[in-house]
């Protein structure tokens, strides 16, 4: 399999959204919502959260080329490949189904995404998920997810008559937002091998998820999340 083919699988099949991801780590409890851990006002209420944004406040606030620097240009969103999509040697997420396998398991109607790659590098693309709901829901619905991940550091998955492995190693989660996650994804496949670095984080009702070339991850994300996040709500 030529890398070309590799990267597609590792930035559609499982990277661009949070189905093939692991948990590096929680900054509160799963079940704890933002508005619980707030401050009491003075009048012993607690500011309310902001509410869920809309797909459409969700595409604004993705990053853009200007965002990203000279070279990069947004790749246009792939069509839906209809081949079946197994995972092999993971019982956990065999057992959600295979819809996980291929970034469509994740259950938030409002959500936005983008893709940009570098001018005549495929090894330098960098792929931006943005999801919104409740920060109970948000919370659950990716832990549940990045927990069957744990228990599989390495299996395969199959796509039509390409056969990937599939290697996950935890990495350090940056100290943003109220909830982190990071990992570093490998994927092998004739004789090939891609790297990719995923990281989520939660603020309050906004999870942004940034996968690609770890140093792209790295250098993009605190700008992500500062143009994606909702403003703080103010008590009145």
């Amino acid at each position: 399999m030529r890398r070309s083919t590799t990267t597609t699988l590792a930035l559609s099949a499982g990277v661009a959204v949070l189905a093939l991801t692991g948990c590096a780590g929680h900054a509160e409890p799963a079940g704890t919502s933002a508005a619980s851990s707030a401050p009491a006002q003075r009048d012993g209420s607690t500011p309310s959260a902001p509410a869920p944004l809309s797909s459409v406040q969700l595409s604004q606030r993705l990053l853009n080329e200007s965002d990203l620097g000279a070279g990069y240009t947004r790749k246009p969103e792939a069509p839906r490949r209809n081949d079946d999509v197994t995972v092999i040697g993971c019982p956990a997420l065999e057992k959600l189904g295979s819809d996980w396998a291929i970034g469509a398991g994740l259950d938030f109607r409002r959500k936005a995404k983008a893709s940009f790659t570098y001018t005549g590098s495929s090894s330098s693309e960098v792929s931006e998920e943005l999801y919104s709901d409740s920060p109970v829901k948000l919370s659950k619905g990716i832990s549940k997810v990045f927990d069957a991940m744990l228990s599989c550091p390495s299996y395969q998955v199959a796509s039509g008559s390409a056969v990937v492995d599939m290697g996950t190693e935890e990495s350090t989660a940056p100290d943003l937002g109220d909830e982190q996650w990071s990992q570093l994804l490998t994927f092998s496949a004739g004789g090939q091998r891609s790297v990719v670095k995923q990281t989520a984080v939660r603020a309050g009702t906004v999870v942004v998820v940034l996968s690609g070339s770890p140093a792209l991850v790295d250098s993009h994300l605190d700008r992500a999340l500062a143009k994606a996040r909702p403003a703080a709500s103010v008590p009145s």
